[in-house]
């Protein structure tokens, strides 16, 4: 069952309950970097292992995320600012207890490469959020993976 969840703007990022963030260096340009983020949606399937199907919507105002193991979002993009910072909001989702979610992807040149951090800010009921707590780790290491899967394909081009 789809249900919409709270409309939060990008202050949500640093206000929100449950922040996670994770970073990881690469040797990617920022620009290679933004663009596989913001303009190459259907790309995330390539990448980001967690990810079924990943394509615009609303002329690349939205998008629609599907994971594996069945969970699906409808986003709204809320920056999109080359070559530095790309966020969406969640708006409807399968998954249970969440409230409210914002995902932003900060990038800054490093060196030769660039800095990718992620910050994933949520909002549910207090199951949810011990859950997200716990699960830290794990999301962790999908970013890694993801932003490691990202640096060959970009490197590969």
């Amino acid at each position: 069952m789809t249900r919409r969840l709270r409309p939060v703007d990008l202050g949500f990022v640093g206000a929100a309950p449950v922040r996670l963030v994770f970073a990881r260096e690469v040797s990617a340009s920022p620009e290679q970097v933004f663009h596989s983020l913001a303009e190459d949606v259907p790309g995330w399937a390539q990448w980001f292992s967690a990810v079924t199907l990943a394509r615009a919507t609303d002329g690349g105002a939205g998008r629609e995320i599907r994971l594996r193991g069945g969970t699906r979002f409808a986003e709204t993009v809320l920056a999109a600012k080359a070559p530095e910072l790309y966020a969406y909001r969640v708006d409807a989702t399968n998954a249970p207890g969440l409230r409210a979610l914002v995902e932003e992807w900060r990038l800054a040149p490093q060196g030769t490469g660039t800095r990718v951090q992620w910050t994933f800010a949520a909002d549910g009921a207090a199951p949810l959020r011990f859950v997200l707590g716990l699960a830290r780790p794990g999301l962790g290491r999908a970013f890694r993976d993801a932003v490691t899967a990202l640096d060959r394909r970009l490197a590969g081009r």
